[in-house]
């Protein structure tokens, strides 16, 4: 699903961030209120930091990101050069929703993103997780010093249930790996596997999808995805936080036959969005899921949305274009 998230830097700084977005989650810096497992508290660490001050995410290599890898026990991917990707998939589920079996790459794909600043790592994640495996996965998150800053759902209904937690912490890269990788042993997320040779096809008009979406979208494990970042850049009152952390509205596609398809993804919007937003999708007879923050401390305070609907993918993409146009996205590269 889905990682949701500003100051006010100069324009050229703000150029250069990447175009911040969506799921942003918090921070800590200056003298850190640390738990006793090393992650940071998010508001006692912002209550030590002096204002105007933004941190920008260190330049990283795959290199420097290796320990985390080991403590993992899993290798991700470095985007943009600042944000180590971590994919978790629930490719061990199988999961119907109003008739349809969702596949991992619509709605059950978990991430753990960690961005490295001078007053120490970021974690940002989305864990999908089940109902039975919640009570401890929080018991473990918790116990690491990991925060939960949102949970919520993604699909109106489901079986089995499934929940979305999304976490946050600063502190030592290794040691929020390690507190991660005990939640995730509290889980049936399965190993790392990785990417198939070559893509299964899309058997969906996506021409016509990019056409009325007005950018190209991207073939993911048979899924057809599109990845929006917002016009602004996006903090946590300390630190500028790079769309790549997972802050961007996504827009996923999955075939169903006939070029129909399931939509589902959310939106990443101020308040004064949300509204146009919801009345967007409600016109094109889209289904909304759920309204909700991934954050605590985001500037400017940002909401997310989960939506769901099957039809003829291109009338679903036209019906999402208003709702999208709604959110200032950065422009299509």
């Amino acid at each position: 699903m889905s990682p949701r998230s500003i100051t006010k830097p100069a324009a050229g700084t703000a150029a250069a961030l990447l175009l911040v977005t969506g799921s942003g989650l918090l921070a800590g810096c200056g003298t850190q209120a640390r738990s006793d497992a090393g992650g940071t508290s998010v508001v006692g660490a912002q209550a030590a930091v002096r204002p105007g001050r933004l941190q920008q995410a260190v330049q990283t290599t795959e290199k420097d990101w290796k320990p985390v890898a080991d403590a993992l026990g899993r290798t991700g991917t470095l985007m943009k050069g600042t944000v180590y990707h971590v994919a978790l998939p629930r490719k061990d589920l199988k999961v119907t929703t109003e008739g349809v079996t969702v596949k991992p790459g619509l709605s059950l794909g978990g991430y753990a993103n960690f961005a490295k600043y001078h007053d120490g790592a970021m974690l940002m994640g989305d864990l999908v997780v089940t109902e039975d495996e919640l009570p401890k996965v929080t018991d473990a998150l918790q116990a690491a010093g990991i925060e939960q800053t949102a949970l919520h759902k993604h699909l109106l209904q489901q079986s089995p249930a499934i929940w979305w937690t999304h976490v946050h912490a600063m502190g030592d890269p290794v040691k929020l790996a390690q507190g991660l990788k005990s939640a995730l042993d509290a889980t049936a997320i399965p190993p790392a596997s990785p990417p198939p040779a070559t893509q299964p096809p899309i058997a969906l008009d996506t021409a016509g999808i990019d056409k009325a979406l007005g950018r190209k979208g991207t073939a993911d494990g048979g899924i057809y995805k599109f990845t929006v970042a917002r016009k602004q850049a996006v903090n946590d009152g300390t630190h500028v936080l790079p769309a790549a952390l997972g802050l961007t509205t996504g827009i996923n596609f999955q075939p169903l036959g006939g070029n129909k398809a399931a939509i589902n993804g959310d939106f990443v919007m101020t308040a004064p969005e949300v509204q146009k937003v919801i009345q967007a999708l409600r016109k094109g007879n889209i289904d909304i899921v759920e309204l909700h923050n991934h954050s605590l401390t985001d500037q400017p305070r940002l909401f997310y949305m989960h939506f769901w609907a099957t039809a003829d993918g291109v009338t679903l993409a036209k019906a999402l274009r208003p709702a999208l146009d709604a959110t200032a996205p950065a422009p299509a590269s």
